[in-house]
């Protein structure tokens, strides 16, 4: 059992309160918590009769993008003298803030900044997400699964696989039907691997009719105890196209197989253009095009995605009318190029295996050259309800409209996000952009995650929010807010724009 599920387990939200417990209403669990402890969920405790929040509020310094030293600060419990961090490009993010829950006050910090002469408010809070999940992108051509086969951790099915991508494979992981509508189990076994992929921790996956999979954020693939190392430089015929060049006059025929499309270069557009010779091959599979041929083999863990391991097993007997010929060479490659192998025809036609040649090594190095590193990423996706909406305006509805309407920037720990369009707010991150240990969870079970919006003062007052909770950053450096967590300072992750710059901007550019 992990240790998630151990926690799952040993917590009674029916226990009674005793005297020397306190409640905590920071979800629906609603823990009775005793004075030195921590609920259920390990983010809030009972110190000295309080319920604290135990991780501190997180502050980002973009100090970096203007080429300022950083200078890391502690404000627990100390009074913060404005001159540690003064960069003018600090962030409150909702990491350690608390949640508005249960849903009749306003968001933890509604933080006030001055921006090129513009007055920006960004609301902060910790928001429960039971409709969430992940979508994993693993860069592999190996088989993985079938298309809907399904996804398990902690032998619960958790989610399934979706569709192949060009030189990866697709997930998608969790969501209301895996956390709160199969049994106990599966909840928490989802909630588990949810919050250890979002926190860029590694969870083993295994596919009902494919292989085991370990996924961590930014880190290459193991699939079947492999570990990947590139993604393939495109299909088989595409592989033809950019390298046909470098093989004329080299060798007679080409063919790179691929599972999805195998090239055979003599009949390929791109040989025909260069004035390739015709060869006499046939290929066992469905020809698409000519040079372009489907369902040479079965997907696998063999060459280009395939599952042969002896690349001959996918040729037919060589025609002498269409131009076989003794001593006919043949380069067989995959679309990584860690599979190479040379050959050629006998006096039978038959294709012997020869020792590599040197003349060829220079085109098979150019292949993997152009392969990218393979990584898994990781992207949580998530419904901002209404908890969320309730916390930011009086009337929620509002921030929907105005997130739509571009009118409000959202970020999930200081990192840029993508709002899907339609109804709602739908929205995804890459987590290796998120601070580490940004998100969380309750037993209900259900993620935490930090959301962020900012937006105009003058806009928000518009749609209706908490004008008279406003605070300063320098206010919340030096006193923090209601749960009475230590605040601290942190770099912001390289790449990442400061948000209330690029809401101005955008804002700017939309007036």
């Amino acid at each position: 059992m992990s240790e998630l599920a151990e926690r799952f387990e040993t917590h009674d939200p029916g226990e009674k309160q005793v005297a020397e417990k306190i409640r905590c209403d920071a979800c629906p669990v609603m823990c009775y918590i005793a004075d030195g402890r921590t609920g259920a969920c390990d983010r809030y405790g009972n110190v000295g009769g309080r319920i604290v929040r135990m991780d501190p509020l997180t502050i980002l310094d973009h100090a970096a993008e203007t080429g300022l030293a950083m200078v890391p600060f502690v404000a627990g419990g100390e009074a913060w003298d404005g001159e540690l961090v003064n960069t003018g490009r600090r962030f409150v993010t909702a990491i350690g803030a608390g949640t508005t829950y249960p849903d009749y006050k306003p968001a933890p910090f509604i933080v006030s900044q001055e921006v090129e002469g513009v007055d920006l408010v960004t609301v902060v809070t910790e928001g429960i997400f039971s409709y969430c999940g992940v979508k994993v992108k693993i860069d592999t051509d190996r088989h993985i699964g079938p298309e809907t086969a399904v996804v398990r951790s902690q032998g619960e099915a958790i989610g399934h696989v979706t569709t192949g991508e060009y030189g990866s494979q697709m997930l998608s992981l969790g969501g209301v039907h895996h956390l709160t509508g199969g049994s106990k189990s599966e909840g928490r076994a989802t909630c588990d691997a949810l919050l250890n992929l979002c926190n860029r921790k590694p969870v083993e996956l295994s596919i009902d009719g494919g292989a085991t999979v370990i996924v961590e954020a930014g880190k290459p693939p193991v699939i079947d105890g492999k570990i990947e190392h590139r993604m393939r430089v495109g299909c088989g015929s595409a592989t033809i196209g950019m390298f046909a060049t470098q093989w004329r006059g080299l060798v007679d025929e080409v063919v790179v197989v691929d599972d999805h499309i195998t090239g055979v270069v003599s009949e390929h557009q791109a040989g025909k253009v260069l004035g390739w010779q015709d060869t006499g091959i046939k290929i066992i599979g469905r020809r698409s095009t000519p040079g372009r041929y489907f369902k040479v083999s079965e997907p696998g863990l063999g060459w280009g995605g395939t599952s042969i391991s002896d690349p001959l097993s996918i040729l037919g007997e060589w025609n002498a009318k269409k131009g076989a010929r003794p001593g006919l060479s043949l380069l067989m490659v995959s679309t990584t190029g860690e599979q190479f192998a040379y050959y050629e025809l006998d006096d039978e036609l038959r294709p012997v295996q020869k020792p590599f040649p040197e003349r060829l090594q220079k085109s098979v190095g150019l292949i993997e050259d152009n392969c990218e590193p393979a990584l898994c990423t990781v992207l949580f996706i998530g419904g901002a309800g209404g908890s969320l909406r309730a916390g930011v305006t009086e009337n929620p509805v509002n921030l929907t409209r105005s997130v739509q309407g571009l009118t409000t920037y959202v970020t999930v720990g200081g990192a840029p996000v993508y709002v899907w369009p339609g109804g709602g707010i739908t929205l995804m991150v890459d987590v290796t952009r998120v601070p580490e240990g940004a998100f969380g969870y309750v037993p209900t079970p259900a993620l935490v995650a930090p959301i962020e919006f900012t937006l105009r003062r003058d806009d928000y007052i518009r749609l209706g929010g908490y004008e008279a909770e406003i605070r300063s950053v320098e206010d919340i450096v030096a006193k923090g807010g209601e749960y009475l967590n230590p605040r601290r300072g942190t770099g912001a992750a390289a790449g990442n724009p400061w948000p209330p710059l690029a809401q101005l901007h955008r804002a700017n550019g939309a007036r």
